[in-house]
Formats: structure tokens, C-alpha cells, sequence
């Protein structure tokens, strides 16, 4: 019997899970055979907890206490930029943890975003064990190509409180071009664009037999299916206070059951050119909620939502740049995300990749297959392929049915120096997994500790980077400024997660250090989520010192 692996396309609207069954990939259903299931946890005045659809439901009738779209706060410091446009506009409460990570509070819980992202895993691991009849374990969970570091771990962490061994954290548009070209002696260049709820992640790959190498990745992890909705929102607001004189723009439980409305006539908007609804607004001192119809044409919806897919492109320019491509290089475009099904979205991607997109692919369900397949490969005798380049396997000749993956870093990683400047220690684009290495020595005499700070970006600039995280060096021997050899290594591996160490060159001691990421639970707090829900210094770069 197959090892019971399962892929999990864990998404800001909806998430899906998938398994390999007699070889073939099988989508996982509910008991009323649906295999879209709402990432949408909603709880009780009781402290009974609902999930999925039945939380779905919840969204219009108690707004404050259903959480929804928690994937575009995961592994986000508090003070970020998203957090606060979410913390403006999401009707449940989203608060500063001590840890300076957001929480969400609904009654007198406190929940850490990880907490609330296993608790939609946990609902998708009983589907599958319901619909397999034995324990599932043991996941490949997906995340957006652009997702940090951070929003990496977070991710993980939420797999293991739910009581997954997560055994990789695959990019979504790697894991739909990998259920795409699987088996099929396919050698040819796809782009993937894949606009879910939350984010939009462009990818270009080069399809050879069983390799699947992506050749660059660009994207944006505040974007998706839910900016549509809230441009409905927007015109409903104009709406009522225009012909009826009712403001809501400030009454953040009322926005959100407008956007449910906003939500069920864009899906209407699919499949026609008109769509109409019976807006129900709640009077003060009155148990008949006011009835207010509205409607709107595809045509407005388009003027209002080209913006949003005009800046899609951007990001695909960028894509195509770093690749060294042009559009019209691409050999075939696969579309991934709910938001693709919109037809303006369908229309303006195949204008600007001068390409009709594949018509049989279902991208609800691509992208949670495509993980399952790769689950089922790591879990196989063939998974000696996985941490191996692509020349060593060609020169073996082992390339055989398991997939090679070769992914690439989203955003370069550099460590701090002086004067508000950093050291580019891994490059974007580079293939994953990668290491490198850069010395270092210290700024003043008798330094016997160094704190390293870590950043995230394409820039040499502090302030224009984001801090990752820090480590601290402790214990090293006194040395005149310009004399200490540390060497800094950064090593990346196949989830896209970062090691840190450092040798000092003179006594050969290495040390090995965890990086404290921005987003990561400790251990206490892992269990703690588990049970409640079943001298600073200056570092200079070496060759610059020397110079």
C-alpha cells in the first residue's frame, strides 16, 4: 500500500487537498462531494469552533467572530504595512502580540495567526482521513513563490500545531506546472500565473522530461481575488450613501457582510453579463433588516477591476526581465487561482502573453495535485533525487518517474555592515538549494562579539530592506580591529529556509546559530497552540577593510 501523503494548497479564500491513490492523483471531497473547502474559521459565543463552509456562513451573521483571509497576515511583524490595512478593514479583531507578531482576539481568546491557519489544516486532514480511512500524517503544504522566509516558517508551524509532518513547503506554481507536465515528456517553457484570494505570484519554468526547472519568480503577497471584491464594496458604499443616505465605510462588521454580497455577484459576473442582489443591512432597534437591491453589469465590474490585473503585469515584467524572456518566448500559459476564472483577468493575460491559456487545467485543484505528487514522490524509494543538481542526475543517468524540482530564491539575503549598508550574500534568482559564503572581520579593537543582522531584498540599503532576523556571536577571541577572519554562510534549503553560520577562520571553531525569524513560535508556544486546539557591534566587509 501507498505511503498516505496528502498535498495541501493551503489558500487565503479556499484551500484543497489532494492524494496519490493506485498512482493517480485524487482531489478530496467532503461529504457532500465538494472539493473546495473555505479557509474560514468562525467561533462561538459557546467556544465551539466552526470550519470551512459552515464558518463560510457565519461571515454575514457574525462577521466579528469569523476569521477570514488569515494567509495575508501569516509571518507579518505587527507594524507591517498589510497588517495595518487589515487591521483597518477586517471585522474581527487583529491586536499586538508581545512578541510584536499579530494576534487575533474573538472573545477573551488570544490566537496567533499559525493557531488559526492549523485549524483550517486540521479540518483538511479529517476530510482526507474520513475519505482514506486511516491517519493522515504527513503533508507537502504550498505556499506563494514570493512568500518570505518568515511566512515560510509560520506555514510550518502551522502544519506541525495541526499535527502534520510537514515534509516541504512547495512554492504553488512550481506544484501546478509539476501536475501539468508530469508524464509527459513534455521539454518546453510555461509561465504560471496564479492569482489566488490574497496573492499573485508569476513563474516561469523550463519543462524538461521528469525536471521541473524554474527559471525566475516575482510576485506580491498583499494582491488577489479579495482586492476584486472590495472594489464591489467600494461602489456599494457609493451606492447607499448616494440614493439612500446610509454610511457604512466606517462600520467594518457591515463591510465585511458586504463582501460577502461582493463575493457571490462576482462569481455570478463568471458566467453573465448582469448580477443582481438583496442587500441585507441590520436597523438599530429593529429585528427586520433594511432590503436594498442592487445590481451590477460585467462592464462596470471590468472598469473597476482592470487596475488591479494592469498591475499583475508589472510583476510579470519584472518576471520575464530576470528570466531574460520575452513574452512571446513562453510556450504555453497555465492559469492558478479562483481569480483566473474571472473573464477579465482570462482576457487581459492571454492579450499580454499573446497566448490562449490551457483550457484543461482546473485551477481550484492544480495546485494541491501537484503537491500531492511531489508528496507521494518524497515519501517513495526515488526521493534520492530530491537534493541533487541537475547535471549530477543527467551524468548518472537517474532521472527516472520522480519529479527533480529546482526552485529559485524570491528575494536576495544579505547581513548588515556599517553606516546603514548591507553584504549581499545570496542573490535573488539563485537555484535552490544553494549555500554561500562571504568573510568579515571586526570594526574595532578587542571585539569579542558580533551581532549579525539578516535582511531580506534587492537593495544594499538598510532602510530599504526588511530586517529577517538576528543572531549574536558570542566568545570570540580579542582581536585588533581589521585581524578577526569570521566567514558567513548562508544556506538555503529545499523549503526555501534559511540556515546561518559562522567559523572563525583562525582557531577553525564554527558555530552554528538559529536565526530568531520575525513570525516563528518557540516551542512552548507551539505546544501551547497545540493543546488548545487538540554588545551590539558593527561588522566590515573583509575585502573592502583589505582595500
Amino acid at each position: 500500500m501507498d505511503d498516505r501523503v496528502v498535498g495541501i494548497d493551503l489558500g487565503t479564500s479556499n484551500s484543497v487537498i489532494s492524494t496519490i491513490i493506485n498512482g493517480e492523483p485524487v482531489v478530496i471531497a467532503d461529504a457532500d462531494e465538494e472539493t473546495i473547502h473555505p479557509s474560514i474559521v468562525s467561533f462561538l459565543p459557546d467556544g465551539s469552533v466552526l470550519v470551512g463552509k459552515r464558518a463560510k456562513k457565519k461571515m454575514r451573521t457574525d462577521p466579528a467572530h469569523t476569521i477570514y483571509s488569515a494567509k495575508r497576515l501569516v509571518g507579518r511583524p505587527f507594524f507591517a504595512r498589510e497588517i495595518t490595512i487589515a487591521s483597518q478593514s477586517y471585522a474581527y479583531e487583529v491586536v499586538r502580540g508581545e512578541d510584536d507578531n499579530p494576534r487575533i482576539q474573538i472573545y477573551d481568546r488570544i490566537l496567533s495567526i499559525e493557531e488559526v491557519q492549523a485549524m483550517v489544516l486540521r479540518h483538511l486532514r479529517k476530510l482526507a482521513e474520513d475519505y482514506l480511512g486511516e491517519p493522515v500524517t504527513k503533508a507537502v503544504i504550498t505556499v506563494p513563490a514570493n512568500f518570505s522566509e518568515s511566512q515560510r516558517l509560520a506555514t510550518k508551524n502551522a502544519g506541525e500545531i495541526a499535527g502534520l509532518e510537514v515534509l516541504r513547503i512547495l512554492n504553488e506554481p512550481t506544484a501546478a506546472a509539476l501536475a501539468y507536465g508530469y508524464k509527459q515528456s513534455i521539454r518546453e517553457q510555461i509561465a504560471v500565473y496564479d492569482l489566488g484570494g490574497g496573492t499573485f505570484d508569476i513563474t516561469l519554468l523550463e519543462l524538461r522530461d521528469n525536471v521541473f526547472e524554474v527559471l525566475s519568480t516575482a510576485g506580491n503577497t498583499f494582491l488577489g481575488g479579495d482586492d476584486f471584491d472590495d472594489q464591489i464594496v467600494y461602489k456599494m458604499l457609493s451606492t447607499l450613501k448616494k440614493k439612500y443616505e446610509i454610511d457604512l465605510s466606517k462600520n467594518n462588521n457591515q463591510r465585511q457582510r458586504l463582501r460577502s454580497y461582493a463575493e457571490e455577484l462576482k462569481i455570478t459576473l463568471t458566467d453573465n453579463e448582469k448580477a443582481s442582489i438583496m442587500l441585507k443591512i441590520p436597523q438599530p432597534g429593529s429585528s427586520s433588516p433594511l432590503e436594498i437591491p442592487f445590481s451590477i453589469t460585467r462592464s462596470t465590474f471590468n472598469t473597476l477591476g482592470s487596475r488591479i490585473v494592469q498591475s499583475t503585469f508589472l510583476v510579470c515584467d519584472e518576471a520575464l526581465k530576470l528570466a531574460r524572456l520575452n513574452s512571446d518566448q513562453i510556450d504555453r500559459l497555465v492559469l492558478v487561482g479562483g481569480a483566473t476564472k474571472i473573464p477579465l483577468v482570462r482576457t487581459m493575460v492571454e492579450k499580454y502573453f499573446f497566448k490562449k491559456p490551457l483550457r484543461d487545467i482546473n485551477p481550484d485543484e492544480v495546485v494541491s495535485v501537484g503537491a500531492a505528487i511531489y508528496a507521494h514522490s518524497l515519501s517513495g524509494a526515488n526521493n534520492r533525487n530530491i537534493e541533487r543538481s541537475v547535471t549530477e542526475l543527467e551524468a548518472e543517468d537517474l532521472i527516472d518517474d520522480e519529479p527533480l524540482l529546482i526552485d529559485v530564491t524570491s528575494r536576495g539575503l544579505s547581513i548588515a555592515t556599517v553606516g546603514g549598508f548591507t553584504e549581499m550574500i545570496i542573490p535573488r534568482n539563485m537555484s535552490v538549494p544553494t549555500r554561500s559564503s562571504k568573510q568579515f572581520t571586526n570594526s574595532y579593537d578587542g571585539q569579542t562579539q558580533v551581532r549579525l543582522r539578516v535582511f531580506e531584498g534587492d537593495t544594499n540599503r538598510e532602510e530599504e530592506s526588511r530586517l529577517l532576523g538576528e543572531l549574536y556571536l558570542l566568545d570570540l577571541p580579542a582581536s585588533d580591529r581589521g585581524s578577526l577572519q569570521l566567514e558567513v554562510t548562508f544556506q538555503i534549503n529545499a523549503d526555501g529556509m534559511v540556515e546561518v553560520s559562522a567559523k572563525d577562520l583562525k582557531t577553525q571553531i564554527e558555530q552554528k546559530v538559529r536565526l530568531n525569524v520575525s513570525g516563528e513560535l518557540d516551542s512552548e508556544e507551539k505546544e501551547a497552540a497545540r493543546s488548545r486546539s487538540k554588545d551590539e557591534v558593527e561588522l566590515v566587509d573583509l575585502d573592502d577593510l583589505l582595500e
